[in-house]
């Protein structure tokens, strides 16, 4: 059994894309960066974290109110993920309001930066840990342009302060890498994860 540790929808709509039978089981963790925490190194340690956090919840491993509640657990798959922007190795993550998410646009603007996200498979046999990075041109924007972008309220729950899917796709004219990595789950790494697990089909 494959169980997705996000509330994200857009993450949801790629594994069902990919064919991919699951549940959904949000995960409830602490998403700041440690000081001075690579990017690679935190998305990758929070993507684990998650996909941990809810296979204990899950078989009881923790002792907790989960215990015996997914009998069998040797079947069971969860998958973690967490992604964010950098720029100059700085993370970007989500806008605290509108004018954070303006000040990050103004960052990114005729510059290339990358996405990377941190993917994890947890069985029982134990942990399966990878990332992947896209490169992402955008066009220089003017103030206008942001201020109107930023007032659609598109860019406050997205890392880097937009969504390549969105209305942000008309300032994209190229990237370097996968496509939905920057949506926010690379559909051929985690394949590949779930496949060196050999539990879901």
């Amino acid at each position: 059994m494959l169980v997705l540790a996000s509330a994200s929808p857009r993450r949801s709509e790629l594994l069902t894309q990919a064919g991919f039978r699951f549940a959904v089981h949000p995960a409830h963790i602490p998403e700041d960066p440690l000081e001075g925490e690579d990017p690679i190194v935190y998305v990758t340690r929070l993507a684990r974290q998650k996909a941990e956090a809810v296979f204990r919840e899950l078989t009881g491993a923790n002792g907790g109110a989960g215990a015996n509640r997914m009998d069998g657990h040797s079947s069971l798959a969860v998958l973690g993920a967490d992604t964010t922007v950098t720029l100059d190795n700085a993370i970007l993550g989500k806008p605290e309001d509108a004018a954070d998410a303006a000040r990050m646009l103004r960052l990114l603007s005729g510059r290339t930066h990358r996405v990377v996200t941190g993917v994890a498979v947890v069985t029982a046999k134990g942990a399966e840990v990878a990332a992947e990075a896209t490169a992402v041109r955008f066009l220089t924007l003017s103030d206008r342009e942001i201020a109107e972008y930023v007032s659609t309220g598109e860019p406050m729950d997205k890392s880097g302060a937009y969504a390549i899917q969105g209305r942000a796709a008309r300032w994209i004219p190229r990237i370097e890498g996968c496509y939905f990595n920057v949506m926010g789950l690379p559909l051929a790494l985690v394949c590949s994860l779930l496949d060196a697990c050999k539990c879901v089909e």
